[in-house]
């Protein structure tokens, strides 16, 4: 998608200059994602530059909420250790965060993934706690499952999302919303957003910008995006749900792979997501 204003290495390369002069260090662009562009700056940091106004807040939440929730997650999280600000250059916030070395686990293949099915479900369960009052709110994460039949709707209607599906669809719907107190959830635990090291382990989770106070079965939901049914059934073990939660992060994931098989502009990697995530909801 086209970015709202343009942002390249020049601009991110003055920003820091200017804002922050003591990190002045070679810069260059890694990733110009839908919402923001990457730059390394350096060997140890990394520059985070919105590049849609929609992706404005989502920096902002992470620049909020990620320092303190850094301090009790047991495996990294890029929380910012500087803030940029609005400029006449730029109109927008900014971040500077650690870089995280690794490889994308949606680069991997999935069965070497149960190497860290214990050890996501154990980042899972440190970050489900009660969030507080003033947690953002996300239309799309953590919400009742009922909410997004619209959008599986229209996914449906691509044909990009087998139609064999909507019965199960019906079915995950149906199940019982949350009913208890509002957990932090990260909002999007797609194996794009996983980085593992050398060992095969998880080194970070990445890419907290939908994080919201909600329903946990929405970060559930990579039992079936990440994972095979052998490691599902590791990571099930380490996060001790019950089934009503179990089944509607079935639905989730869903709704997640179907999201992702209908956007018609996804990359081979991501479209590789959606067919893993939409055979694997088929078995619990």
């Amino acid at each position: 998608m086209d970015a709202d204003i343009p942002v390249d290495a020049a601009l991110a390369r003055t920003l820091v200059r200017e804002q922050h002069p003591d990190l002045d260090a070679p810069l260059t662009l890694v990733a110009a994602g839908w919402d923001n562009a990457i730059f390394r700056l350096g060997t140890d940091l990394a520059v985070r530059l919105p590049r849609r106004r929609v992706a404005v807040d989502l920096v902002l939440n992470e620049q909020r909420w990620l320092p303190s929730l850094a301090a009790v997650l047991p495996v990294t999280v890029p929380a910012p250790v500087r803030v940029g600000v609005p400029s006449p250059r730029y109109p927008w916030p900014w971040s500077i965060t650690p870089w995280l070395a690794g490889t994308v686990a949606a680069a991997t293949p999935v069965p070497p993934r149960a190497a860290f099915a214990a050890q996501l479900a154990e980042f899972q369960a440190a970050l489900h706690v009660p969030a507080p009052p003033g947690a953002p709110a996300n239309p799309v994460r953590g919400v009742p499952l009922s909410t997004r039949g619209p959008a599986m709707a229209e996914r449906f209607a691509t044909g990009r999302v087998p139609l064999t599906l909507r019965p199960l669809w019906d079915e995950l719907v149906a199940v019982p919303e949350w009913s208890g107190p509002p957990l932090w959830v990260h909002g999007d635990p797609h194996p794009g957003n996983l980085l593992i090291g050398p060992d095969g382990r998880l080194s970070a989770v990445l890419d907290f910008g939908d994080l919201t106070a909600g329903d946990p079965a929405t970060d559930l939901a990579a039992a079936w995006l990440v994972f095979d049914a052998p490691a599902r059934a590791e990571f099930r073990a380490g996060v001790d749900v019950d089934e009503d939660t179990w089944q509607r992060a079935r639905g989730w994931a869903l709704n997640m792979g179907a999201a992702i098989a209908a956007d018609a502009t996804g990359t081979p990697e991501m479209a590789a997501v959606a067919a893993h995530t939409l055979r694997e909801v088929r078995t619990v």
